[in-house]
């Protein structure tokens, strides 16, 4: 499986990467290259350009104004750049971002020295929530770690019937009760078990409503405090998933729940399905949390731990 395999360097033609991300890349190429047509130098023309290229890719503007900055020190510090090395230049500037929205913060996958590691994941209805969990959770089991799954999302059906097939199919451990349980209740029934099994990882899947947002943040919030009744440090991690191919509504988003409860983590899905695979930066940059994993398919496989340079070679790099 590739999730723990995500320091191994490949060749840029090998990169997993490029096909799930085909989309974007289409289609950044596509403007960059009418950006950059007939220059010889990176002027302001062309800073204009890459500045339009960049919010139309859902970057999102504060953060394409933060890269073009970049650009445009770098154009008067170096003088003579050629608008052919463009993409080199975009993605230096990309990955230095990027390890700026990270610094200090944990951005490691997992946390074994915690046992259980406690994941709450949170989300939108719709953006593949159940299915990151249960693919993380089949990830893990086959690298031989104890897992065990909480359904806590009690206000739809269809949420705990699917991640009951996610946990038959990785083979793990999953903690449920009856439709319209407390889901507090559910976490701590979760966190208790995962203590008493000896688990390496327990990820507790939430309800997915923003129509109030009062009651979420109050919800979240009493999840938390009764699984500290168990671990008194948990969670360990809050799993913010988004929809990659909605764009900018991601941002907003990432703007309730981060309102709402202290997300530590993003993992940003069908990204193999859109041309809008820039907001990845631009989420992350903006709200100053580290992207974790980013799914780029159907498969186990194609949930992958992110790798900020691998990311942004394979967008920029032909």
């Amino acid at each position: 499986m590739g999730l723990f395999n995500w320091k191994k360097k490949e060749k840029a033609e090998e990169r997993p990467l490029d096909s799930g991300l085909e989309k974007t890349k289409r289609s950044l190429f596509e403007k960059l290259s009418y950006a950059v047509a007939g220059k010889s130098v990176v002027d302001d023309e062309v800073l204009d350009s890459l500045e339009e290229v960049l919010i139309a890719s859902d970057v999102g503007v504060e953060t394409t104004q933060n890269i073009i900055e970049r650009l445009e020190a770098r154009v008067a510090r170096d003088k003579y750049l050629n608008a052919d090395e463009v993409n080199r230049y975009l993605c230096e500037e990309i990955v230095d971002l990027l390890d700026t929205a990270a610094d200090g913060k944990n951005t490691e996958p997992f946390d074994f020295s915690k046992k259980p590691y406690v994941i709450m994941v949170v989300g939108v209805n719709g953006v593949g929530k159940t299915t990151t969990i249960g693919k993380l959770a089949a990830q893990l089991k086959a690298q031989g770690k104890k897992v065990v799954l909480g359904a806590a999302d009690t206000f739809r059906a269809a949420a705990v019937d699917q991640l009951v097939i996610w946990a038959e199919r990785a083979g793990v451990d999953i903690v449920k009760q009856e439709m319209g349980s407390d889901p507090a209740s559910v976490a701590y029934d979760t966190v208790k078990s995962a203590v008493a099994k000896d688990a390496d990882v327990a990820i507790i899947d939430t309800a997915g409503r923003l129509h109030n947002k009062v009651n979420l943040m109050n919800e979240l919030t009493k999840i938390r405090n009764v699984m500290r009744k168990v671990i008194p440090d948990a969670p360990h991690e809050v799993l913010l998933v988004i929809d990659g191919s909605t764009g900018q509504n991601g941002f907003l988003q990432a703007k309730e729940f981060t309102r709402a409860t202290d997300v530590t983590a993003l993992a940003v899905t069908k990204l193999d399905g859109t041309a809008k695979g820039g907001v990845v930066i631009g989420i992350s940059d903006q709200f100053k949390i580290p992207i974790k994993f980013i799914g780029v398919g159907e498969k186990i496989e194609d949930l992958k731990v992110f790798d900020k340079k691998e990311f942004v070679e394979s967008l920029f790099e032909s």
